[in-house]
């Protein structure tokens, strides 16, 4: 947006004698509204940034942990746009999802309403944290005009294979009545109502993310924290190894494994209890106890399964040979297998794997050393743990020597290759992206049964498919599209015979997997991005949120975009060009906000009481960012008496007290080195120190205003710079007193000052002196000062001279720079 395009915003009060933030921060929302401010137009002549948060959930009230999360992105927003940057920072509201359909479900309300209400409510909040969002931007994922997009991107990947439905065991929450994500559950328990899940057999629709896994892993096209690229890195889980086969009872049972240079210490087979050859498997005695053991294991989620300290099993009864040795190992099931992970079976080689070392102890079994530290003694058996350390085979034959790794790993699996029996093998921990939700409050799933043609895709020209318009539900928390029969009357676009419409709804994160794109053109209605826009705007420039979205909403955004790219939708592979996280506002007392322990601090209280740029101030300082920490109730007070302090400056009589000394360079200096600092930390996105830079400023600014410097060109720069350098962390103050100067345009359309580095350098340097060893002074003495010229300065130092007097010199240090110490006795 230029200048041009924004009307005058002029004061039209006195400026008060006092700081008092309710007589004009609302007043200049208002202006800035009226005027179009932050309205994001396309404008060639300046680089575009975009800047975007991620959006909320609709919950009703904007809390502690959302200001947090926003305010220093508005500020570094507004900071990027005083450098030129035609900056683009939209909102909108994530707004399907179970709490709505809950609140339906206990209150008797139509989940529409109840949020619809509290994306209203949100909003005013929203414009009362004095943001520069463009809120002409604005949807909601609710929206049939949004998510009429996410079934037409369903339908895109159903015709392109990357959607598909399968039977299988899924995680299930009892309590809300829906599958749940392998990332949706904790601890065994649902992230969202906390309910212990369950497993059940279910038929459901995937995405196939695992198409994209190797592409997943490559973060050189966006910079992203190492914590989320670890967490992501691990969650794919790539392993690389080699196919083994293994002769059973059953037929040739096919086990992965990263290690195959240790296959002559396999002692035992173990499968997953799901694993389609336990019945086969089971001999009559052993028949009772699998059955019971299954069953139990039926009951645990994958996480509880993995996480389990104690390792429990049971023997099937029957026996593989061994591909080398010929030998007979026994095959169990365990649940720290996965049936999902690999071919759902391993070989155990307890001396060289902490859980299979542990399952052997317990049960008995063989424990055979096949790598041993160089030089090192034998495995004995009363060995405490297994070894996975470096070292060379033994007991392995023909191999035994050979450093354990890479060679072996490549002479083993050649010798298994050539006898037919193993094949190189990669293979991923990630799983296709369940999306399936027995929902009501979600984009329906674009499928028709046809008894003749099966599952076909809806056309086009009949999205969106609505969700009724009234829904009915039951304390049970089924969805009510189950017992729809209006919804689910459909035709089959084949035949044009009667279908049956699918009810299930998407996952949610569906919604926020592609929202970034529909902010370039959210009015669009012949496609689901604006390409053009994608290929100018795109990927986000800075893109922040809580590090709870590293594996789901992150990675799914990633795989979207590469699928986005693959249908000619965008150009780039990721879509976010830098990704940072916030910390976590706790409360006083440590422990999260939250209403049942009776600790949340209203933002809205404190607005109200202490006005809205120090609240934002207050955030920004009181702890690193992407750090947070516990509030601090009395810790307002601090930046509420700083912004008092700022708004005095800019009085037009000179302040009473004690004249001061100070000097030309001494005002440019600590203007232009706080400038330059500030600069420094608004790239790094250190908003504590920028505030903190600031106070320390304002003491110069104050005692400069007791000065001769007062009234004088350099009081005027120093007073124009600290304005500009408040406006994107205090807007309104900043605006306010801006406007009071006479000038005609908004502060925020200003531009940020340059540095001038001569000013912000000094010849001088201020050190501690010493008298020996204990700190007695400072003195300020020239960057290239001789040693007899700093031990003169530091002797002339009265409140250093006290401490010479009738002593003897021992010795003199002097570290250019640093300090100055005097040994005396």
């Amino acid at each position: 947006m230029t200048e041009t395009d924004i009307q005058p915003i002029q004061i039209e009060e006195e400026k008060s004698a006092r700081y008092n933030p309710a007589a004009f921060e609302v007043a200049w929302q208002d202006k800035w509204e009226a005027a179009g401010l932050y309205t994001f137009k396309e404008d060639a002549s300046r680089p575009a940034h975009y800047a975007l948060t991620m959006f909320p959930y609709p919950s009703g009230n904007l809390h502690m942990g959302h200001w947090y999360a926003y305010v220093a992105p508005d500020a570094r927003a507004r900071w990027m746009r005083m450098n030129g940057y035609n900056v683009l920072f939209p909102m909108g509201f994530d707004a399907f999802g179970l709490p709505a359909e809950n609140a339906a479900i206990k209150r008797g309300l139509d989940p529409r309403g109840w949020t619809y209400q509290n994306i209203a409510d949100m909003t005013g909040q929203f414009q009362r944290m004095g943001t520069m969002i463009d809120w002409s931007r604005r949807f909601n994922t609710c929206d049939p005009e949004y998510y009429r997009w996410n079934q037409w991107f369903f339908t895109e990947m159903f015709r392109r294979g990357l959607v598909y439905k399968r039977g299988g065991l899924v995680n299930w929450c009892p309590r809300d009545q829906t599958v749940l994500a392998n990332e949706q559950v904790v601890g065994g328990h649902c992230e969202r109502c906390g309910a212990a899940v369950e497993r059940r057999e279910l038929s459901q629709w995937y995405m196939k993310i695992t198409e994209y896994a190797d592409e997943l892993l490559d973060f050189s096209g966006t910079d992203m924290p190492e914590r989320v690229r670890l967490m992501q890195t691990n969650w794919i889980g790539k392993s690389v190894g080699a196919e083994i086969d293994f002769d059973t009872p059953a037929g040739v049972e096919t086990v992965f494994t990263t290690r195959p240079d240790t296959i002559m210490g396999a002692t035992f087979l173990v499968l997953a209890p799901e694993h389609k050859k336990v019945a086969a498997l089971t001999t009559p005695g052993q028949q009772a106890e699998v059955t019971a053991y299954t069953e139990l294991a039926g009951g645990k989620t994958d996480v509880d399964r993995q996480s389990a300290t104690e390792k429990t099993g049971v023997f099937t009864g029957s026996y593989a040979t061994h591909p080398i040795s010929g030998h007979q190992v026994p095959i169990w099931i365990a649940d720290y297998v996965l049936v999902t992970y690999g071919t759902g079976s391993i070989m155990a080689v307890p001396a060289h794997d902490g859980r299979d070392f542990e399952f052997a102890r317990k049960f008995g079994l063989d424990i055979v050393e096949v790598i041993r530290p160089e030089g090192g003694e034998p495995m004995g058996a009363d060995a405490a743990e297994a070894y996975t350390g470096e070292g060379v085979l033994v007991n392995s034959g023909e191999f035994d020597g050979l450093p354990g790794g890479k060679a072996s790993i490549e002479a083993l699996t050649a010798k298994l290759s050539v006898l037919g029996v193993a094949r190189a093998k990669t293979t991923y921990r990630l799983r296709d992206w369940l999306i399936s939700r027995q929902r009501f409050w979600g984009t329906p799933i674009p499928i028709v049964y046809c008894p003749e043609h099966g599952a076909q895709a809806v056309p086009e020209d009949q999205l969106p498919i609505r969700l009724p318009g009234h829904a009915t539900f039951t304390p049970a928390g089924q969805s009510p599209l189950k017992t729809d029969e209006a919804f689910k009357a459909a035709t089959c676009p084949v035949c044009a015979g009667p279908a049956e419409r699918d009810t299930d709804t998407m996952d949610t994160f569906v919604d926020s997997s592609w929202y970034m794109y529909r902010f370039l053109n959210p009015r669009l209605d012949t496609a689901a991005v604006d390409v053009e826009a994608n290929r100018r705007m795109m990927p986000v420039d800075l893109y922040t949120g809580g590090i709870e979205h590293a594996i789901l909403h992150l990675l799914y955004s990633r795989f979207w975009t590469r699928v986005m790219r693959d249908m000619g939708l965008t150009l780039n592979s990721e879509p976010f060009r830098v990704v940072r996280n916030q910390g976590i506002i706790l409360a006083a007392d440590g422990e999260k906000m939250s209403k049942s322990r009776g600790n949340v601090v209203d933002p809205g209280d404190l607005v109200r009481e202490y006005g809205v740029d120090t609240v934002r101030t207050y955030l920004m300082f009181i702890a690193p960012w992407e750090v947070g920490g516990p509030w601090d109730p009395s810790g307002i007070n601090g930046p509420a008496k700083w912004l008092s302090r700022v708004y005095t400056l800019y009085g037009d009589e000179q302040a009473a007290g004690p004249a001061e000394n100070l000097t030309d360079s001494d005002l440019r200096y600590a203007v232009h080195s706080t400038l330059k600092k500030v600069t420094g930390d608004f790239e790094r996105l250190s908003f504590n120190t920028i505030v903190s830079s600031l106070m320390e400023l304002t003491n110069v600014l104050v005692k400069a205003r007791r000065s001769p410097l007062y009234g004088t060109p350099v009081w005027t720069e120093a007073l124009n710079i600290f304005n500009l350098m408040l406006a994107p962390m205090v807007p309104h103050l900043a605006e306010e007193l801006w406007q009071a100067k006479g000038e005609r345009e908004s502060v925020h359309l200003a531009q940020w000052p340059a540095t001038d580095e001569a000013a912000a350098t000094r010849d001088t340097v201020t050190i501690g002196v010493q008298v020996s060893g204990k700190v007695r002074g400072q003195v300020e003495i020239s960057k290239t000062a001789t040693q007899p010229e700093a031990m003169a300065a530091a002797r002339a130092e009265a409140s250093i001279a006290i401490f010479l007097d009738g002593k003897e010199t021992v010795k003199e240090i002097y570290v250019p720079g640093k300090i100055i110490n005097i040994v005396v006795r």
